[in-house]
């Protein structure tokens, strides 16, 4: 049965964002007050092996202080947690969980298990944010939350420097509010000031288990695979096969190891793929076309006629086929630049 749940207010501010998002997150912090009833969590897609300067950049640009999130330590207002690079920040019920786990949508921190885990754990308490950003993270995770009764703010997408994360939320989730980056800390606040008594929906099961199982791959020790049923498709990380779940009404996939991928984060990945694959092709072919070209001019030097013309035509085939992979290339990714046209190579 759902539980009741009586708090103060909404005091569990999970924030998400991507490209744009430094700025976007500066102008929110910038307006929210030092005595804030809420713990906020950030989570700004980020290089792994980068070095993160956000807790100090959000440090000078308001009067909340910020920290990058260490594992197991207590959740506490007036506090801006932020994720480390190369780990995801995870919430469970009074502490924080800093752990490495599977890249979910490509990314490690990702914006959907910090939303995930905050609606498991926290039900209606919870403030969700969608900041600018490429692609849909955070989309997914955040109707998640709408599910369990938290509230759901978004960056108005005329707002921000790459729109397509706010959009994709305002789509699919439908969010409280939409508003401005500068106007978004108005709104925490008011809701870290709303009593929270409501009635929390029951979480899904898989969505239940999935979060406990999530921890143990980080520990090594989970080896099942994933909800839901077979997709036939693969992961792009690792190779294995891809469950198809549903998540927040919106479709999910997760391998064996665990990789996580929305259904745009997907075909994101699926089209990079094919990308490398026909850049490696054509880079191949051209090559050979070279090679037996060089052949043919030294045979055919030597006297050598007959063997002179086979690796002339091995040369003229490659040069055919890595013209038609250069169209595909140029129909595939219309802005890409290529080298021209090997010319006057056939014979």
């Amino acid at each position: 049965m759902p539980a009741e749940a009586e708090t103060s207010g909404h005091d569990i501010v999970v924030v998400g964002a991507s490209a744009g998002g430094v700025e976007a997150l500066g102008e929110m912090v910038s307006e929210l007050p030092g005595d804030l009833a809420a713990a906020v969590f950030v989570v700004l897609h980020i290089s792994a092996s980068g070095t993160s300067v956000l807790p100090a950049i959000l440090g000078r640009r308001g009067e909340v202080p910020a920290a990058h999130a260490e594992d197991e330590e207590p959740i506490e207002h007036g506090r801006i947690y932020v994720a480390p690079p190369d780990h995801h920040l995870f919430l469970q019920p009074g502490v924080v969980r800093v752990i490495r786990g599977p890249k979910e949508n490509g990314y490690r921190p990702a914006i959907d298990p910090l939303f995930r885990s905050a609606a498991h754990s926290f039900g209606p308490r919870v403030v969700g944010v969608v900041l600018s950003g490429a692609l849909d993270d955070g989309t997914a995770g955040l109707a998640v939350i709408k599910m369990r009764g938290g509230a759901t703010l978004v960056q108005d997408p005329q707002d921000a420097l790459y729109p397509a994360m706010p959009s994709s939320a305002i789509e699919f989730v439908g969010p409280d509010r939409v508003l401005r980056a500068s106007e978004l800390a108005d709104a925490i606040v008011e809701f870290a000031a709303e009593p929270v008594v409501d009635v929390v929906p029951d979480m899904p099961i898989d969505q239940m288990l999935e979060e406990e199982v999530f921890i143990q791959i980080d520990r090594g020790s989970s080896d099942q695979p994933q909800n839901g049923v077979p997709s036939g498709f693969t992961c792009p990380e690792c190779g294995g096969g891809l469950w198809e779940s549903d998540e927040g009404g919106l479709p999910r996939y997760r391998c064996r190891t665990g990789h996580g991928y929305s259904i745009e984060t997907l075909l994101s990945e699926q089209s990079g793929n094919v990308d490398a694959g026909m850049r490696a092709a054509l880079r191949a072919l051209e090559e050979r076309a070279a090679l037996t070209r060089r052949m043919a001019v030294r045979f055919r030097a030597r006297g050598r006629r007959n063997t002179a013309e086979r690796f002339e035509r091995q040369a003229n085939a490659a040069v055919e086929q890595a013209i038609v992979i250069r169209r595909a290339l140029e129909e595939l990714v219309p802005e890409l630049e290529l080298a021209p046209e090997p010319a006057g190579q056939l014979q």
